[in-house]
């Protein structure tokens, strides 16, 4: 039965045109949802950071330049210097069996020298980080007499090395260090 035959209006059209701009005037009273913010991912990709990046350079001071000595560290904690130590070796390679290579790739404790010699931290912020670094170790069921002769066991690697660095920067930052 048709809707004309007894005067109302045709439910739907040939082409349903009315029904879709029913729809459309129904959902214009709607709420707008709401947007989620998303982080802008490029379609070219991403661009190499270096591995200092967030954390200020060591500048001279007038008095350094002065007296040509060099600038004075940029302070770190403990938890900053153990994370710019995964990010050195994440960024220059990791070493076994020596402090460096000629390719650059560094051990444990010279990826520590390294961002020690950057001007980043102190030798006392370093000796402080290698403590953590053993607090890790010793409590994870891994006795060995230093972070170095865990480095160069033949059964870690690298993904080891910075999940210690990690969970390490984790306890000094818990505990203010």
């Amino acid at each position: 039965m048709n809707g004309t035959l007894l005067g109302l209006p045709p439910l739907v059209t040939a082409d349903g045109a009315a029904l879709v701009a029913e729809i459309e005037a129904y959902m214009a009273t709607l709420p707008a949802p709401a947007r989620i913010p998303v982080p802008f991912v490029s379609p070219r990709g991403s661009t190499v950071q270096a591995w200092n990046a967030g954390y200020p350079l060591p500048q001279p001071t007038r008095l350094d330049r002065l007296t040509r000595r060099p600038a004075r560290p940029a302070p770190v904690s403990a938890a900053d210097h153990l994370r710019l130590t995964s990010r050195y070796i994440g960024a220059f390679g990791w070493l076994q069996g020596a402090m460096w290579d000629s390719a650059g790739r560094v051990c444990l404790l010279g990826a520590q020298a390294a961002v020690l010699v950057h001007g980043y931290g102190t030798p006392a912020t370093v000796t402080t980080a290698r403590v953590q670094v053993m607090e890790v170790l010793h409590s994870t069921g891994r006795p060995v007499n230093s972070p170095d002769e865990y480095n160069d066991r033949p059964t870690t690697r690298q993904a080891d090395i910075h999940r210690l660095l990690d969970r390490a920067a984790t306890r000094a930052q818990s505990l203010g260090l």
